[in-house]
């Protein structure tokens, strides 16, 4: 060893690090604690590059005891010291990992960082190594020794220009026998990270699933161990029971219910990472927050990174629970998360995973599934409007309510086709009871066709989609043309009730058109009607009356004129055929309202509306 080699030196940082120092020492930032997880995760590489040399050199392990991570805080000198028996590093990796950006990705960051508005909330989120640590130290000492060497050096900084590196004094080189001890010397305003509590609990959020024991050495008492150490979604499904798996629920989403599906496996290949997850059998108080956020958690090789990777896609972001990758890197920023291929892939393939494990639970446990369904079925139809790829798929999952009962199947619906039938047919509104007596159905029912009763919110949407089950397109009772002359009427035992003489079409019309104006976009005569004497529908172009209904109340598109639709055996309507009717333009007007109230509307003019009830009825007494 030379003399240069063992007199104490000045070395500058690299201008990149220098830059990204003095941001971090200069600066306030609200969310502090990375510090601590990046120091935890670069103490577990040392020790698995130390496990990963030992496979050809054995005689490595033999001097500095199992591998373990050690956190020492002490009140009198305010510092905490982060100590790791793993790889350690030798004078020329001090200055390479501790004074260059190299390849950490912190020049990437740093750029980002520059450009954001608010770099403190990025450096809060997301890891920048080593460097974190001058965010609540205004030094830092860090002894080393590489396992199999003689030599420790010494490396210390303050966060200014430069660093000084030197051999470790006679007691430092016997304290650290293998791998490297990493003082911090605390800020006044850091002083909390010298609390215990506060130091098991950013262990506990972020590094719990370390592979190796963190201890935690208080200043009287024996060291504790605080972190698990046992990362559950690493272990094969065999070794793990039904009990194993709940206790991780609850622990990873923070609930109190039970699973209704557990999807457990390691995708090995271009990518490798283990997937936990868990589909809950009650509804969160969250799930329809507008941001639609997901609740998986990002892990990179067993460290947590973040719970905002939108890892599913939202119509998913009721499932809870892991994905750790082995490739992904560490110091991830939030433009890398969102444009990473890797976690896009993960995603894609995540994604149809889950899809066919709900399909897998509705075939075998179809009573688990119906708890999904109650609880999330409005959510999962959302994939409906937004996932083209997996549409067939969801559809053939979704349950629906119908005419003929709960919880039914397309393929039900398809298997009961009525004779002549090519279309499955449906109807949107805001209340089961509301459509099951909305004038609508009447035609439908008389020749015993199912329809889907559909009152979700979503439904408005992903239903203004072109969507076909089995070749059967779906069709809106509520828009455009409905033609039931093909399919025959179901015989019944009840009395038939007396048939009105069909009044004259065109004089009906026409009336009806003169008294109405531009209220409406066109009148005709209906062939969904058998009973009631009205009803309104949308054209066969654009939106159904339920979507429209839900963009205007939310002023996103004025509403268009609807068509009113009407039942020429109506003894109502026939009255209006009638010559000299002077009622004629009333119940021209009644015909509209009693439309709009029965789609659950209120008239244009409520006051016109009792005005003409009122002398209508007056009249008859």
């Amino acid at each position: 060893m030379t003399t240069t080699d063992t007199a104490p030196q000045m070395q500058p940082f690299q201008a990149e690090v220098a830059e990204l120092l003095n941001l971090m020492v200069h600066s306030v930032y609200s969310e502090t604690d990375i510090f601590l997880r990046e120091l935890i995760s670069n103490a577990s590489d040392a020790l698995d590059k130390l496990r990963y040399e030992a496979i050809a050199k054995p005689e490595l392990m033999e001097n500095g005891g199992a591998p373990k991570i050690q956190i020492v805080p002490r009140k009198a000198p305010d510092t905490l010291t982060v100590i790791d028996n793993g790889i350690g590093m030798d004078r020329q990796e001090l200055i390479d990992h501790l004074g260059t950006i190299a390849k950490s990705g912190t020049k990437s960051f740093l750029a980002k960082l520059t450009e954001a508005k608010d770099g403190a909330n990025l450096i809060g989120q997301f890891g920048v190594g080593f460097y974190a640590a001058f965010m609540v130290a205004d030094r830092i000492e860090v002894t080393s020794r590489r396992a199999g060497s003689d030599q420790v050096w010494r490396w210390s900084s303050s966060g200014g220009a430069g660093f000084e590196i030197a051999p470790a004094s006679e007691e430092d080189a016997q304290r650290v026998v293998r791998g490297t001890e990493i003082v911090l010397h605390l800020k006044p305003d850091a002083a909390k990270y010298l609390e215990a509590y506060q130091i098991e609990r950013i262990v506990t959020a972020y590094s719990d699933n370390i592979q190796f024991p963190i201890e935690l050495v208080p200043e009287e008492g024996e060291p504790r161990q605080i972190n698990s150490a046992s990362a559950l979604w690493q272990r094969s499904k065999s070794e793990l029971s039904a009990e194993d798996y709940a206790q991780a629920y609850k622990q990873i989403a923070n609930a109190f219910d039970e699973p209704a599906m557990t999807l457990h496996y390691r995708a090995e290949g271009r990518y490798s990472y283990a997937v936990l997850l868990f589909a809950p059998s009650t509804k969160p108080f969250d799930l329809f927050e507008p941001q639609r956020k997901g609740r998986v958690k990002l892990y990179v090789r067993r460290v947590y990174i973040t719970d905002d990777a939108d890892l599913l896609p939202g119509y998913l972001r009721f499932i809870r629970g892991v994905i750790d990758s082995e490739d992904l890197p560490l110091n991830l920023s939030r433009e890398m998360l969102q444009n990473n291929p890797q976690l896009a892939q993960i995603r894609k393939a995540v994604t149809s995973k889950v899809i066919g494990e709900l399909e897998s639970l509705a075939d075998k446990d179809a009573d688990n599934f119906a708890k999904i369904w109650e609880a999330f079925g409005p959510v999962i139809k959302e994939g409906l409007w937004e996932d083209y790829e997996r549409r067939d798929k969801l559809l053939a999952l979704s349950r629906f309510t119908t005419t003929k009962g709960e919880n039914r199947t397309l393929k039900q619906y398809v298997a009961e086709l009525r004779e002549n039938q090519t279309e499955i047919y449906y109807l949107v509104g805001d209340s089961l009871d509301r459509l099951k007596s909305n004038p609508k159905l009447e035609s439908a029912a008389a020749r015993g066709i199912e329809v889907l009763l559909l009152t979700d919110p979503v439904d408005a949407f992903w239903t203004s989609v072109a969507l076909e089950f089995e070749g059967k397109p779906l069709k809106s009772l509520s828009q455009g043309d409905v033609d039931f002359g093909l399919i025959p009427t179901v015989e019944t035992d009840k009395d038939e009730p007396a048939k009105t003489e069909e009044a004259d079409e065109a004089l009906v019309i026409a009336t009806i058109k003169d008294a109405l104006g531009e209220r409406v976009a066109d009148v005709r005569a209906s062939q969904r009607l058998t009973s009631s004497a009205s009803c309104l529908v949308a054209g066969g172009q654009g939106p159904d009356r339920a979507l429209e209904r839900m963009l205007a109340q939310q002023s996103r598109g004025g509403a268009s004129k609807p068509i009113l639709e009407v039942n020429l055996r109506h003894p109502l309507v026939a009255a209006i055929g009638r010559p000299g009717n002077a009622d004629a333009a009333d119940l021209s007007l009644l015909l509209l309202e009693q439309a709009q109230i029965l789609d659950g509307e209120l008239p244009d003019d409520p006051a016109g509306f009792a005005g003409r009830v009122n002398r209508l009825v007056l009249r008859a007494l």
